[in-house]
């Protein structure tokens, strides 16, 4: 079905990094490449994306086209600059991507992409028009008040952890941008407010996201397993 239908690729890559004391992790080198080449790559051999579009920060836009331009990427359409928050990247991101019928919009900071996971996920996207990637909750969770008394403690039956890429119908993000202000911390939310149900799909527990410096460590690990 796909092979008839466009499908664009946004990396969401503009972020500045505080939790990483200022590391610009996209660039961080794990084994040969950086995060934000393995990320690209992976979207690149997928036979059902079309084109991609990376969101970058002011600072990185110049170090990261020519990283990206090195790599001959043949998909590669555009590199934007981002917005001061999560959801004024993925916008520009939207702006800049080519005429597609669905997108993916995945975090620069998860360098373990898979191409099943791209697979599966244009695939649980057909329902609704809208899935994400998410692994069940392993770990008990509490619920807390403010002085971080035990209010209660939540069923983890019905509870997932959201992952990305998030998939679109790409007429259905781009409403769900044109329509609201709100912050949000996913994209999914915003789809959430037009009242479409979002399909969640197994994503990996191995699709981390790199936030602190050990996550670079146990990134690196993965991926040496990978390649085993």
């Amino acid at each position: 079905m796909f092979k008839s239908q466009q499908v664009g690729a946004i990396i969401v890559a503009a972020g500045r990094g505080e939790r990483m004391g200022g590391t610009d992790k996209i660039f961080t080198l794990l084994n040969e490449m950086t995060a934000l080449e393995y990320i690209a790559t992976a979207f690149e051999i997928s036979p059902y994306i079309d084109y991609i579009t990376v969101v970058l920060n002011e600072n990185n836009l110049s170090r990261g086209e020519s990283l990206l331009r090195q790599r001959g990427l043949t998909k590669l359409a555009t590199i934007c600059q981002g917005g001061t928050r999560r959801q004024d990247s993925v916008l520009a991101g939207l702006n800049a991507l080519p005429q597609c019928q669905w997108v993916l919009i995945h975090d620069g900071a998860r360098p373990l992409l898979s191409q099943n996971i791209i697979a599966d996920g244009l695939e649980a996207a057909q329902e609704t028009g809208v899935a994400s990637a998410a692994v069940p909750i392993t770990d008990t969770i509490k619920l807390a008040d403010d002085n971080h008394y035990v209010q209660e403690t939540l069923s983890r039956q019905h509870l997932w952890s959201i992952q990305t890429p998030q998939v679109f119908r790409f007429d259905i993000i781009k409403a769900g941008y044109m329509r609201t202000a709100t912050d949000v911390t996913d994209d999914a939310t915003l789809v959430e407010t037009l009242g479409i149900r979002v399909k969640l799909y197994m994503g990996a527990y191995d699709n981390i996201k790199l936030t602190t410096p050990s996550d670079i460590l146990l990134a690196q690990i993965l991926l040496n397993q990978r390649n085993r």
